[in-house]
């Protein structure tokens, strides 16, 4: 549907497939009911909008919206009221900055624009909060801040919740790596230790935990290549996943449902890294 505005009695027209309908001032309606409305438009559109209802349009509740929609967290909400900072202005410069850590330049532009303090607690709720960073570019950020790894890890919640389907919200978070490598160890490492915390009551040590991580990696590789031909049966899977386990035990009960969960949903990794 397209949308014109005529800036002569700013009445916004309205081009359905069948006709073309016109819609009252917006501005003549409550000033609730308006700002409802506008409520619903993305940040190009209400720039556009702002062509002809410029104080509705440049509201700060408005604009707040978005940029929390976007970016739930960063430094600069907290003294953006006292600093008579607009947040229509943090919007755009929030956009630049991700545009620019998506093609690889960091966090210089956040930081510089003082969007974003410097310390590991702030950048590790900025990104906890986001989803608009580029997944390759944040891992490149990870690999490089170990503090900010491990602080970001501490921020996931596992609790009550079965371990594949706790690793598959660990790799939506943090990109697993294409290659079986250190960084891969020290996810895994870090994950183990998180999800200890959360499920203590489950009776499984951060050693074992860390080796069904693995486990279930190779097992999810094995049961989704079209390259493996002769498929990890259950059976196997509980035979070596007992044998791996050296200080600490495992029911085959519970390596049972493990394999089950691989083999019904899939893998655990949403870039599944290629494990030798």
């Amino acid at each position: 549907m397209g949308q014109i505005f005529d800036r002569q009695d700013a009445e916004p027209t309205f081009h359905t497939k069948n006709q073309i309908t016109k819609m009252s001032d917006i501005s003549q309606l409550p000033p609730e009911l308006a700002l409802a409305i506008l409520k619903n438009l993305n940040a190009t559109d209400l720039c556009l909008a702002a062509c002809v209802w410029q104080s509705l349009a440049n509201d700060e509740i408005l604009w707040l919206g978005l940029c929390k929609s976007n970016w739930a967290y960063t430094s600069v909400y907290k003294r953006a009221h006292s600093e008579g900072i607009s947040f229509r202005r943090i919007y755009l410069q929030l956009d630049e900055g991700t545009l620019r850590f998506n093609a690889g330049q960091g966090l210089q532009y956040f930081i510089e624009n003082r969007l974003l303090d410097d310390t590991c607690e702030e950048i590790c709720n900025f990104i906890h909060n986001t989803r608009k960073l580029r997944a390759s570019e944040k891992r490149k950020l990870l690999q490089t801040r170990r503090d900010i790894l491990e602080r970001l890890i501490e921020l996931q919640s596992y609790e009550n919740q079965f371990l594949p389907n706790a690793l598959r919200q660990f790799f939506a978070k943090l990109d697993a790596p294409e290659d079986r490598n250190e960084y891969l160890s020290i996810l895994i490492e870090n994950f183990s230790k998180r999800f200890h915390e959360c499920n203590k009551d489950l009776g499984l040590s951060t050693e074992t935990i860390y080796v069904l991580c693995f486990s279930l990696i190779l097992l999810s590789i094995d049961l989704t290549s079209p390259h493996v031909k002769n498929k990890m049966s259950k059976r196997e899977f509980i035979r070596n996943t007992r044998r791996a386990i050296i200080n600490g035990t495992l029911s085959d009960e519970l390596a049972g449902h493990l394999y089950d969960n691989i083999y019904l949903i899939g893998h655990v990794a949403r870039s599944t890294p290629t494990v030798g």
